[in-house]
């Protein structure tokens, strides 16, 4: 269990040896001292006003509830077409079989009434 600790002792120390490092160069300096101002001024902000961000924490919690509401109607919506679709079907294919086979029928009477002499 002590090499354990010690890698990760290890992987902080070697962290932070590249982190300083890279502060030797000036242009990550100053974005570094831009980045600290700006999350400290953030942080400094919700310190000194929590009930706006528990307000916007509601508010988006809020609104993922009224988009998953609306989401699950549509779902149910769809599922509900679907299965009218399922129970249509094998109607239509009826009602198709059923037409194709009378316009058999007629194009065969026209066909032997043709052949019979009897035309129309």
């Amino acid at each position: 269990m002590t090499k354990k600790n010690q890698f990760w002792k290890g992987m902080l120390l070697g962290a932070i040896a590249g982190g300083a490092l890279s502060l030797l160069d000036k242009d990550t300096r100053e974005a570094m001292k831009e980045n600290v101002k700006r999350t400290s001024g953030m942080v400094g902000y919700i310190v000194r006003h929590p009930d706006e961000l528990s307000e916007k924490v509601k508010g988006t919690a809020a609104k993922l509830k009224s988009t998953f509401e609306t989401v699950s109607e549509d779902i149910s919506f769809i599922t509900e077409k679907v299965e009218e679709l399922r129970e249509l079907t094998p109607q239509v294919t009826e009602i198709l079989k059923e037409t194709k086979e009378t316009f058999i029928e007629q194009d065969e009477d026209e066909n032997l009434n043709i052949v019979l002499g009897k035309e129309k």
